[in-house]
């Protein structure tokens, strides 16, 4: 996919891997659509050329506004980057409600309603790209993570499906699975903090550039999905073949993490 001259919408685009994808981006030719919450954040991130708009995703209204102005100001959508999401480090049965409807309805919500505003748009232009940034957690859950990882997963799911329920109308859609990225992910958290063996982790994380980098490239050649780091790919396999395994090793970890609590 030539991305030079591509109308591209990107949400959570004032920090961490949005900021990356949106600079990637403009290094290629796209012409951005960028939204998250803060104004002030969005405006450092923002070229003079990029149209933003800065409002909560939570709120269905201002969704259905974001897509009409970004589709008016440019006449089109090319790609829907669904990238802004939420993180909780909570016990499943401890988290109060609300805060789990906050999560899934960033993660997974709004997601969801995005792709449903600018599908018939891009049907009507025979082409057009769906990616959805869901996370390694998202194939292998993650017992400190269980509600983020299920909202990552019917991302996931998400993706799959759509795939199957456009094909042959010109709409592509990319899943992208990132690892641990080097952002300020876990301080944005609705609650609670990762084991810290994962904080310590931080040796084998990659940065938001790269990350977005590796979007970016999926998105050129036409990939249904991205895993960065690569190893991510492998453990995924081996939590596939070996679910035991994997699961007797995150649970180590997640218990480390409840005694020093």
């Amino acid at each position: 996919m030539e991305l030079a001259g591509k109308v591209i919408l990107i949400t959570g685009a004032s920090r961490g891997i949005g900021a990356a994808t949106a600079a990637a981006l403009r290094a290629r030719g796209a012409r951005l659509a960028l939204t998250a919450r803060s104004e002030a954040a969005l405006r450092e991130t923002a070229a003079p050329a990029d149209f933003r708009v800065a409002g909560d995703l939570c709120d269905e209204e201002f969704r259905a506004a974001l897509v009409q102005r970004a589709a008016e100001r440019w006449g089109r959508i090319d790609v829907l980057i669904n990238n802004a999401g939420v993180g909780l480090y909570a016990p499943t049965w401890e988290t109060p409600p609300v805060l789990g409807r906050q999560l899934f309805e960033l993660n997974w919500f709004a997601p969801v309603d995005l792709a449903r505003r600018v599908i018939p748009l891009m049907r009507a232009q025979r082409s057009g790209v769906i990616v959805n940034v869901s996370s390694i957690a998202g194939q292998i859950p993650l017992p400190w993570f269980t509600l983020y990882s299920a909202s990552k997963a019917a991302l996931l799911s998400l993706s799959d499906g759509l795939r199957m329920e456009l094909a042959g109308s010109g709409v592509r859609v990319m899943a992208v699975c990132p690892g641990y990225v080097a952002t300020g992910f876990q301080q944005h958290a609705l609650g609670g903090a990762p084991p810290a063996r994962l904080v310590s982790g931080k040796r084998f994380a990659v940065s938001a550039e790269e990350c977005a980098e590796a979007m970016v490239r999926g998105l050129e050649r036409e990939a249904r999905l991205v895993v960065t780091p690569p190893l991510g790919r492998w453990l995924a396999g081996l939590y596939r073949l070996a679910p035991r395994l994997v699961e007797a090793r995150l649970r180590r970890i997640h218990a480390v993490q409840e005694d020093s609590a």
